[in-house]
């Protein structure tokens, strides 16, 4: 029996493509068994768990400009682009409450992906409170140099997209044998290595996580190959922008965040007939 996984790449604000396309499958009511995500994708991802369609959207487009959510001048003060307190504890339990009562009572199983700088290998984190557990969140999207290296469960984390940003394999080694991909990067995209320009310099205390994270650009052509494959097979279903998505990484105009979730939701409802076929051929309708 197939057992149908979510998996959400992340991108920054550029994810928030990722967030339209969620919304949309909400709606579809679709029978998900697990999900995982990357960095930004992790954080729309859980919301997606916890059934609160449009949060992420309400998220970006109120606190896009707010200091607090990221800027420089939080990085010179904390030491993180994002001011944890804030994105990680106020807006989850003021501004924006999460639905702590629905994420425990779904029927779908929810995973992060970090990067652990010791071992130079990804983890892939269950969470089930996401009170308790998060700082395994925060360390999903924890960017590298502009973040503080995150302490949980005895590991030293940052942003799984540093080392596998697109779980697939994973995900499948952990039971998910067809899964529906939410990439926020074109078909083609060629993952450039300046993220990693400068790791030596400032994790030279962690070889491993140095070599895998200058290795990422390869890697990633090497899983967007395995996807390939895997679509062929029938395996997968992916959902992807045709075009790039024209919204930075840290892009603070909510224009461009709303037109990102439009673009998401709009190639998500395009691809929806598609996906009730390839979910009927698995038997997961």
């Amino acid at each position: 029996m197939s057992s149908l996984g979510l998996v959400v790449e992340g991108g920054g604000v550029r994810a928030i493509y990722a967030a339209g396309v969620l919304d949309v499958l909400h709606d579809a009511c679709l029978p998900f068994d697990g999900v995982i995500g990357v960095s930004a994708g992790a954080i729309h991802g859980c919301s997606f768990v916890s059934g609160q369609k449009g949060r992420s959207l309400g998220i970006y487009k109120r606190f896009c400009k707010d200091k607090r959510f990221f800027s420089f001048r939080t990085l010179f003060r904390t030491g993180d682009i994002v001011d944890a307190k804030f994105c990680y504890h106020d807006i989850p339990s003021v501004h924006f409450p999460y639905d702590d009562t629905a994420f425990a009572a779904s029927p779908m199983r929810f995973y992060v992906t970090c990067s652990n700088l010791e071992t130079g290998r990804a983890e892939y984190l269950h969470l089930t409170d996401m009170r308790e557990q998060i700082d395994a969140l925060r360390a999903s999207a924890s960017l590298p140099y502009v973040s503080r290296i995150v302490r949980y469960r005895g590991m030293k984390l940052l942003d799984g997209g540093c080392i596998d940003p697109i779980p697939i394999k994973a995900f499948q080694a952990l039971g998910y044998t067809h899964n529906v991909l939410v990439l926020t990067q074109p078909a083609g995209h060629n993952k450039k290595d300046r993220d990693a320009a400068l790791a030596k310099l400032f994790y030279r205390r962690y070889p491993a996580f140095c070599k895998a994270f200058e290795r990422c650009p390869a890697h990633y052509q090497e899983i967007l190959r395995y996807i390939e494959m895997q679509e062929r097979e029938g395996k997968v279903f992916v959902i992807r922008p045709e075009q790039a998505i024209p919204v930075g990484r840290l892009s603070r105009d909510r224009n461009k965040i709303q037109l990102a979730y439009d673009l998401g939701r709009r190639d998500a409802l395009n691809r929806l007939a598609a996906l009730d076929e390839w979910l009927a051929g698995i038997g997961k309708t």
